[in-house]
């Protein structure tokens, strides 16, 4: 969304240390209505600066003024759940500052209560909105660095010292979020060790450790008593290493050292190799984080960092903070989602995925994409990003389902049937700006190896034969074949061909024929 699109909509509450930037960016994008702060010059003064936002005396000011959609908050953490419930009572889309709250429990209920009530929640997460971390992501997902070994992730800093949390609950929320992205699971156990030197409560260095079933081990070690500023992250593969650092300049933040190790008999030797410097477009990553919450409540979508992201980085945060009292590892134990998901898939951030929906082997979710209830996504399936997938759908092996497809409820994909977005594709010509949408409407099913051509809807029920390739819309109950796809019959609600009296031969069902296909006849 353009700057000048927005509407003074969005309500910061909390505008002390980080929240003055949330306050600047809203601004900056033309959606910032109301700052709410407890100190009273403290609003004053940003309001000075920011002559078009409104001073809040309280946050019930915020709360119950219809123009408000969005509310930012970036209060202590400690305050999180009461005031994340108290928006979402008051039917407003939420942004909260990390951590989503302090207890997995209050966490699980402000994601419930969202659900319920069909508001949005994000966490500010922001990393995932910096384009190094979203190129890395991509390069990790295409097999650049091959098989992930091992991640590590230093944030220190001679930077702000806090009383209201260690430096645990401060810092490394930001490199558990990214880990848990880049492998798309969660550890099976942690450690984690520290010091508390400044107070004897609060722990100003920490170093944990992660373990995950696939083998991948994590290390984070975060500080703010540290002589210099470092915000370092390194992805080790098989293929391939990563870089990302946050103190270079934009040039120099994400390389790729293509190093590899190679036997002399029984002996490794290091091979190295130039490094490469990934070209990135620049940006700041608060104004993206921010750009995408006003997105997310314009178009519903769900956010790349939502609650149920924010309550899995939540009970790893937990787990961790009982490693480091008790001196000794922790299993992680979380909430059984209640859906599942193969561990050679990756289900990436900002991905909603229903009840009960089975994703296999290799398959791999994007990005902004919504997966409902009780679907079967198969081998080899790759799904979106930006693609809605309806409830009870089934998509067999090797299918790929792009931007601009969209599949309603129960719809049968077939083996490696194929849905393209771009009429005239060429590999040297970027067409992504010409994206033509597809519409699979209800019940539709498509047989293996068939081609649907973009830009069209299949009517529903309608049911496409193998091989075929579907050139223009298709009717409702429509049996096509051949190529280009021809009707050749009528088929019903439960996938039985029709004779001549559009009678369903199991069922008895009757239809008749209109200009939109067949509609079953109801008595």
């Amino acid at each position: 969304m353009q700057a000048g699109e927005a509407r003074r909509t969005i309500a910061v509450a909390g505008a002390g240390y980080w929240g003055r930037n949330l306050v600047r960016n809203f601004d900056a994008l033309g959606a910032l209505r109301y700052v709410y702060d407890r100190d009273a010059e403290v609003r004053s003064r940003l309001v000075e600066a920011h002559p078009e936002a409104r001073p809040a005396h309280a946050y019930s000011d915020i709360l119950s003024d219809p123009e408000v959609e969005g509310v930012a908050i970036a209060s202590p953490a400690s305050t999180h759940a009461d005031l994340v419930r108290e928006a979402l009572l008051a039917g407003k889309d939420v942004f909260v500052e990390k951590p989503l709250a302090l207890s997995e429990r209050d966490g699980r209920e402000l994601v419930e209560l969202a659900e319920a009530r069909g508001r949005i929640l994000m966490v500010g997460h922001l990393l995932w909105y910096h384009p190094a971390v979203i190129e890395l992501k991509r390069l990790i997902s295409e097999g650049t660095l091959g098989r992930l070994q091992y991640i590590y992730s230093n944030r220190l800093n001679m930077g702000k010292l806090r009383r209201e949390e260690n430096v645990l609950w401060s810092f490394a929320p930001h490199d558990v979020s990214v880990i848990l992205g880049l492998l798309g699971d969660i550890p099976e156990t942690v450690q984690a060790h520290g010091g508390n030197f400044l107070h004897h409560r609060i722990a100003d260095t920490t170093v944990t450790l992660l373990d995950f079933a696939s083998g991948v081990r994590a290390h984070i070690f975060v500080s703010w008593l540290h002589p210099f500023k470092e915000q370092k992250m390194v992805v080790v593969g098989d293929r391939c290493m990563a870089v990302f650092d946050d103190t270079a300049p934009w040039p120099d933040k994400l390389s790729l050292y293509p190093h590899s190790v190679e036997w002399d008999g029984a002996v490794p030797v290091a091979k190295k190799a130039d490094v490469t410097r990934v070209a990135l477009e620049e940006g700041e990553p608060l104004r993206a984080e921010c750009a995408h919450f006003i997105e997310c409540i314009r178009t519903r979508a769900t956010p790349r960092t939502d609650g149920a992201e924010g309550l899995r980085v939540l009970g790893v945060l937990n787990a961790c903070e009982r490693a480091l009292e008790d001196g000794r590892g922790v299993r992680v134990v979380t909430e059984q989602p209640d859906h599942f998901v193969h561990e050679t898939a990756v289900v990436d951030a900002g991905v909603s995925i229903g009840r009960g929906t089975k994703i296999w082997h290799f398959s791999h979710v994007l990005g902004q994409s919504t997966v409902g209830e009780g679907c079967s996504i198969g081998q080899n399936v790759v799904i979106g990003p930006k693609v809605h997938i309806g409830s009870g759908c089934k998509i067999q092996n090797n299918v790929s389902v792009y931007e601009g497809v969209t599949l309603e409820d129960d719809v049968f994909c077939g083996p490696s049937m194929v849905f393209t977005n771009v009429v005239n594709p060429r590999a040297n010509v970027s067409r992504k700006d010409e994206f033509r949408k597809t519409l699979v409407r209800r019940g539709a099913t498509i047989g293996a190896n068939a081609t649907i051509v973009c830009g069209h809807t299949l009517g529903e029920y309608c049911f496409i034969g193998a091989g075929a390739v579907v050139t223009a819309d298709v009717p409702a109950h429509a049996l096509m074949v051949g190529n280009p796809a021809r009707r050749i019959g009528w088929m019903s609600t439960r996938g039985e061909r029709l004779g001549e009296d559009l009678t369903c031969p199991v069922t008895g069902a009757r239809y008749r024929e209109t200009p939109a296909g067949l509609v079953e006849i109801t008595e």
